[in-house]
C-alpha cells in the first residue's frame, strides 16, 4: 500500500528522463502507473463489498508512537478508484492536448504529484498524515493552476486558491489536533465511534468550526467558492482531474469520513445544511448566467460540491445513500465534460459559447458523448444523474430540519442546471455552423477517449445500476457508520413528487434556455455583481497584507542595523518586564560570598572594554575594546574548567580582529550624526535592557530548575547515541532537528550567494 501511495512521486521524479525516450507517447507511458494503481485497488473489492475494512500500518516515527496507518473500506475505495481511474485517462488526454508544449514534462509531474496526494488523503487513517497529504493537494495544486506562469491571470488565480485553502489548512490542523486530543488517539477508526464523546465535551463546538473552516475552504463553499471558477486559468486535464475526483472532493471526502463522529450534533446539521443548500444554488445560478464553457461546468461543480455537503449535513441514511450515488455520478459526467470541453477549445480556438455553433456535423464523436455526459448532469433518464437527481429530492423532502427551504433550493438548482447544461450540449452543437479561430475537426483519439469512457459508464450505470451497488453500499456503510444490508439503485420508483419536482425543473430549465439570450440583456448590469461578493472581500484582504508588509518594511525592515536592534531589544524588554510584573518572578539575593579577586578583574575589564567600545571614536579603538572584551570571555571559560572553549574564543576573537583591522585600516573615524535626544535614548534602552537581563540571571541562579539532564547525556551518549564525545552527540543527535534547521538556513543562504554571483556573471557576458 505504502508503495501505491508513493508511486506518484517517484515516477514524477522520473518523468524529465522518460519524457525524451517516449517521445509523443509520454502520455500513454504514464497512464500505466495510474491503470495499475486502479488494478491494485479493484483487488480490495471483494473484502470491501463484504463488509471489511482493511487496516494497513507502517512505522512512522516510533519514538513519538506515531504510524502510517492506511484504512481501505467503502469510502476510500471508492475515491482511489476513481482518482487512479479518471487519473489514468487525464494522463492520456494530457499528453495529446499539450504535444508539443515545451513544459509539458512539468505539467505531467505536477499531475502524477498531485494523484498521489489526493491517493494519500483518503487512503491515511492517521491524522498527521492526512493532514500531509491535506497540504500536499494544496502544494500540487497551486503549480497545476499557474501552469501557464507567463499569464498573470494564472499566476493570480494559483496564488489565490493556494491563500485560501491553505488558510483553511490552518485552522483544519488546529481541528484535527483538537480532534484527536479529545478523542485520545489519532487514528481515525478509533475515533469514529466516539461520537457521544467528541460530543459531549466543551471544546467540541471550536473543533468542528476548525475542521468545517477547513472542508469549507477547500470545496469551495460559500463564501469561499471564488476561487475554483478562477482555478480554469488551468489547462483543461488540469480542470478535469481537479473537477471530477480530486482536490475538490478533498473537503467532502472528510466531512463524510467524520460523519460517523459527528452525527446527531445540532450544529453539524444545521451547518453543512444551510452552507451546503446556499452553495448549492449559488453554484447552479452563476453557471446559467456564464458564457465560458470551463466556467460554466466550473460553477456546476460549485453546485455539486455544495450538494454533496447539503446531503451530508442532513445526516438521514437516505441522504448519505443520495450523497454517495451522486459523487460516483457527478465524478463520471464532470470528468467527461471538462475533457469534452477541453477537446471542443482545442480544436475550434474557442470556448465561448456563444462563438460556437453547428459544430455536430464536424465533430460527431465529440457531440455523442458530450450530449450522453450533458444528459447525466441534467438528470435526464436513462442516465446514472438521473438516479442521483432523485435521490437528492427524496433527501430534501425528508430532511429532518429545513425540509421546505433545503427542497425550495434544490428545485431552483434543478432548474438553473437544465439550462446550463443546454449552453454546454446545444449552443456548440446546433444552429448554424460558427466561424472560429481554428478550423473544427475531430480530436486525435487520446483526447476523446477518457469523455467517451467516462460518458458511457455513466449510461451504463444508469441502465444497469445494480453494477455499482456493493461499492455503494459499502461506501455508504463507511459514512454512516453501520452496515447497509440493502441498497437498491432504479431508474422508475413510480409517479412520486420528487418525479414531479425533476419534471418541473426539466421543463422550467428549459424554459430559461430559451429565454438565455434576452434575459442576459436585460440581466446584463448585474454581471458586476460578483465584483462585491466574497472575491472582492479577498481582494481587500491582500491590498491589506501589501500596505502592511510596506509599513512594516519603511518602520522595521528599514536597512539600518540600529534600528534592527533597537526592535529586539524593545521586545525583549517587554516580555522580560511583563514576566516579572505579572508573575512576581524576580528573586533578589545577591551576595558576594565565594567571589574570587580574579573573576572582579575580569569583570572589570570586560565593563571597561565594553564603555570604551561604546564612547570611542575610533574605529580600530572600538575593535580592539572588542577583541578585550572576547579574550576576557576566554579567560572565564579557563577558570571556569572550559579549556576547549576558551580555545575556540580565542581563535575567533583573533581571527575577527585582524581581519576588522585589515578592513577598517583605511576607513575614517566613526561619524556621529545622531542626536542627544537619540543618544540619551539609546543609553536608556541599553541601560534597562542590562538590568532586565541582570535581574534574569540573578533569578535563575536562585531558582529550582528541577533535575539538570547533564547525568543523562553523559549516560546516554555513548550506549544510546553511539558517540564519545557527548558536544558532538547533542549537536547531530539530541538536536538533531535544530542543528538540520542550522544547516538548511546555511545552505539557502549559500544558494542566494550562488545565484547573485551567476546572474551577475550572466549580465557581464
Amino acid at each position: 500500500m505504502l508503495v501505491a501511495v508513493v508511486a506518484g512521486f517517484i515516477l514524477a521524479a522520473l518523468v524529465p528522463s522518460l519524457a525524451p525516450l517516449a517521445g509523443r507517447r509520454i502520455g500513454w507511458v504514464l497512464a500505466l502507473l495510474p491503470a495499475t494503481l486502479f488494478g491494485y485497488f479493484i483487488g480490495f473489492w471483494p473484502e470491501v463489498t463484504g463488509g471489511e475494512a482493511v487496516l494497513i500500518s507502517y512505522s512512522w516515527i516510533p519514538s513519538l508512537d506515531i504510524s502510517l496507518n492506511f484504512l481501505v473500506d467503502g469510502l476510500s475505495l471508492m475515491f482511489a478508484l476513481l482518482i487512479s481511474g479518471i487519473g489514468t485517462f487525464i494522463l492520456i488526454y494530457a499528453g495529446s492536448y499539450l504535444e508539443g508544449h515545451k513544459d509539458i514534462h512539468k505539467l505531467l509531474m505536477y499531475l502524477l504529484a498531485f494523484m498521489a496526494s489526493m491517493l494519500g488523503l483518503v487512503l491515511s487513517n492517521n491524522l498527521v498524515s492526512l493532514f500531509v497529504f491535506w497540504e500536499l493537494t494544496s502544494i500540487t495544486s497551486y503549480l497545476l493552476i499557474g501552469f501557464n506562469h507567463e499569464q498573470e491571470k494564472a499566476r493570480k488565480a494559483a496564488l489565490q486558491g493556494l491563500i485560501v485553502t491553505v488558510g483553511g489548512g490552518l485552522a483544519l490542523m488546529t481541528g484535527l489536533i483538537l480532534l484527536g486530543y479529545l478523542g485520545g488517539s489519532f487514528e481515525l477508526n478509533e475515533l469514529l465511534g466516539q461520537g457521544e464523546v467528541l460530543q459531549g465535551h466543551p471544546l467540541f463546538l471550536l473543533m468542528m468550526i476548525l475542521i468545517l473552516a477547513g472542508t469549507f475552504t477547500k470545496s469551495a463553499q460559500t463564501p469561499f467558492h471564488f476561487w475554483l471558477p478562477n482555478a480554469m486559468a488551468a489547462p483543461t486535464p488540469v480542470s478535469a482531474y481537479l473537477h471530477s475526483a480530486t482536490m475538490v472532493k478533498a473537503g467532502v471526502y472528510l466531512m463524510a469520513r467524520l460523519q460517523p463522529a459527528m452525527a446527531g450534533s445540532e450544529a453539524w446539521l444545521y451547518a453543512l445544511s444551510l452552507f451546503g443548500g446556499v452553495t448549492m444554488t449559488v453554484g447552479a445560478v452563476m453557471a446559467v448566467c456564464s458564457t465560458d464553457l470551463k466556467r460554466i461546468l466550473a460553477y456546476s461543480t460549485v453546485m455539486a460540491l455544495g450538494t454533496l455537503t447539503m446531503l451530508i449535513g442532513i445526516g438521514t441514511p437516505y441522504a448519505l445513500k443520495a450523497a454517495m450515488v451522486f459523487l460516483l455520478a457527478h465524478a463520471l459526467y464532470k470528468g467527461a465534460l471538462f475533457m469534452a470541453a477541453g477537446t471542443l477549445d482545442h480544436e475550434t480556438g474557442t470556448k465561448d459559447v456563444r462563438e460556437l455553433g453547428g459544430l455536430r456535423g464536424l465533430m460527431p464523436w465529440t457531440a455523442a458523448f458530450t450530449w450522453v455526459a450533458a444528459l447525466a448532469l441534467a438528470g435526464i433518464p436513462p442516465l446514472f444523474g438521473f438516479i442521483a437527481k432523485e435521490l437528492m429530492f427524496e433527501a430534501a423532502l425528508g430532511a429532518p430540519v429545513l425540509s421546505g427551504l433545503l427542497t425550495g433550493l434544490a428545485l431552483i438548482t434543478a432548474v438553473c442546471i437544465v439550462a446550463a447544461t443546454a449552453l454546454v450540449a446545444v449552443k456548440p452543437f446546433f444552429g448554424a455552423l460558427q466561424p472560429t479561430p481554428k478550423k473544427p475537426h475531430e480530436a486525435p483519439l487520446a483526447m476523446r477517449l477518457g469523455f467517451s469512457v467516462l460518458a458511457s459508464l455513466g449510461l451504463l450505470l444508469g441502465l444497469l445500476p445494480f453494477l455499482a451497488e456493493p461499492l455503494l453500499r459499502a461506501a455508504v456503510s463507511a459514512v454512516t457508520g453501520t452496515p447497509v444490508p440493502d441498497l437498491e439503485l432504479a431508474l422508475w420508483h413510480g409517479i412520486n413528487l420528487p418525479l414531479l419536482l425533476s419534471l418541473t425543473a426539466l421543463a422550467a430549465g428549459a424554459l430559461l434556455f430559451r429565454q438565455w439570450m434576452p434575459l442576459r440583456t436585460r440581466l446584463a448590469g448585474l454581471a458586476a455583481l460578483p465584483g462585491y461578493g466574497p472575491e472582492r472581500g479577498y481582494d481587500k484582504m491582500m491590498d491589506g497584507l501589501v500596505r502592511l508588509a510596506g509599513w512594516q518594511t519603511r518602520v522595521l525592515q528599514n536597512g539600518y542595523m540600529t534600528n534592527y536592534i533597537l526592535t529586539i531589544l524593545l521586545t525583549t524588554i517587554a516580555l522580560l518586564a511583563y514576566a516579572f510584573w505579572s508573575r512576581d518572578a524576580f528573586v533578589y539575593s545577591l551576595s558576594f560570598e565565594g567571589v574570587r579577586f580574579h573573576e572582579v578583574i575580569i569583570s572589570m575589564l570586560m565593563l571597561v572594554a565594553v564603555v570604551y567600545a561604546s564612547a570611542t571614536h575610533l574605529r580600530l579603538g572600538a575593535v580592539a575594546a572588542i577583541g578585550v572584551l572576547g579574550f576576557a570571555m576566554a579567560m572565564i571559560y579557563v577558570f571556569f574548567s572550559a579549556p576547549d572553549l576558551a580555545i575556540t574564543q580565542v581563535l575567533i576573537e583573533t581571527l575577527t580582529v585582524i581581519l576588522l583591522v585589515l578592513v577598517l585600516f583605511r576607513l575614517p573615524g566613526f561619524q556621529d550624526l545622531s542626536s542627544p535626544r537619540v543618544r540619551w535614548r539609546d543609553a536608556t534602552v541599553a541601560g534597562t535592557f542590562g538590568i532586565l537581563v541582570a535581574m534574569m540571571v540573578l533569578t535563575v541562579n536562585q531558582s529550582s530548575l528541577g533535575a539538570g539532564i547533564s547525568d543523562y547525556l553523559v549516560a546516554n551518549s555513548y550506549p544510546v547515541a553511539h558517540g564519545r564525545n557527548i558536544v558532538n552527540v547533542i549537536l547531530v543527535d539530541y538536536r538533531a532537528l535544530d542543528t538540520l534547521g542550522e544547516i538548511f538556513v546555511l545552505a539557502l543562504a549559500a544558494i542566494g550567494v550562488n545565484a547573485m554571483i551567476r546572474f551577475r556573471w550572466e549580465d557581464q557576458k
